[in-house]
This record gives structure tokens, sequence and C-alpha cells, in this order.
């Protein structure tokens, strides 16, 4: 049997492994696999981290997006709430612009400060409804008042009584109006 005994390399001064007549020694076979098992393991966490670390990052842009949803929705609710506290203040501005006054400069001086008041409030979100003459709508218009006639169709606003509103697309304050029914 030819043995080669290890012999100092002569560039770097390192010895020959004993070589094994299959391949490489054993000792290096299971260093390797020890190796590949762990580069496995490490592949194998650092996706799991990873994808850990998309899911974390996924759920905090979702809770951005929420906060940011909410503190809008405080806010548009903040200002809807305000707009419907100075309501009765536009329905007074209304009434008295109704009555008669000899004083023209008052009257011009009260519809100035009406049209202001009111296009803030529209700037704001505040959307009038349109009732008299329409076809009732119960999501929009408060019935106080039936009258049967047979002049017009059926459920059909005759007068309105108090004016509803929007507020950014959303019902506000329904529109009380008188209904006209058909004569039976």
């Amino acid at each position: 049997m030819d043995t080669k005994e290890p012999t100092a390399d002569a560039g770097n001064g390192l010895a020959d492994p004993p070589a094994s007549a299959d391949g490489p020694p054993a000792d290096l076979a299971v260093a390797l696999e020890a190796v590949t098992a762990e580069r496995d393991r490490l592949a194998e966490e650092k996706k799991e981290l990873l994808d850990q670390l998309k899911r974390r990052q996924a759920d905090f842009d979702n809770f951005r997006r929420r906060a940011e949803r909410e503190r809008g929705d405080v806010v548009e609710f903040a200002h809807q709430e305000s707009v419907r506290a100075v309501l009765p203040i536009l329905d007074d501005f209304e009434r008295a612009l109704k009555a008669e006054t000899s004083d023209k400069a008052y009257a011009r001086g009260m519809e100035l400060i009406y049209q202001r008041f009111f296009d803030s409030l529209k700037k704001l979100g505040l959307e009038p409804i349109t009732a008299k003459g329409q076809k009732f709508d119960p999501h929009l218009h408060h019935a106080v008042d039936m009258v049967e006639t047979g002049e017009v169709e059926d459920h059909t606003i005759l007068d309105e009584y108090q004016p509803g509103y929007n507020f950014r697309g959303r019902l506000l304050r329904p529109a009380m109006v008188k209904v006209a029914v058909t004569k039976k």
C-alpha cells in the first residue's frame, strides 16, 4: 500500500491532508456537511426574517393609513358638528330676511351678512338640499304635512318649511316639507 506522508507545501507551508482512496478525507466531508447544513439553516432563517420584516412593514403602512384616515374623520366630524350647531343661526337669518322692514339699508346689510355667512359654510362643505317641486325622498326629506290634491303628482313636495342640508355628501339635516297626496 502506497501512502503519502504529509509534506510541507513549498509555497505556503501547509501540510497536505491525508487522502483516501474514494475521495476527500472523512473529516472534510463531515465539515462540508455541517457547513452546508448551517448555510441552509441560515438561508431559511434569513427568508423567515425577511418575510417577518415585510409583514411588519405592511402592518405599519396599514396602521399609518388607518391613523391618517381616522384623524381625517375626526376633523370632518368636528366640522360637521360645528356646522350643525350654527344651522339654527342660518335659519334665523333666513326668517329675518323674509320679514318686512322700512329701512332698506338695514335689509341690504342683513342680506350681505347672510350671504357671506352662507358662502363660508358652503366652503366648509355645506350643501343645500333642493326640495320644492321634487319627488319626496324619505332619506332626504321629513314630511310634516300631507295635503290631498289632484293637481300634482303623488308624493310631490309642495312647500318647504325648513331647508335641509348635506355636509360633504352626507345628510346633515333633512328638509321639513309639505307633501301632496292624491285624492282617493
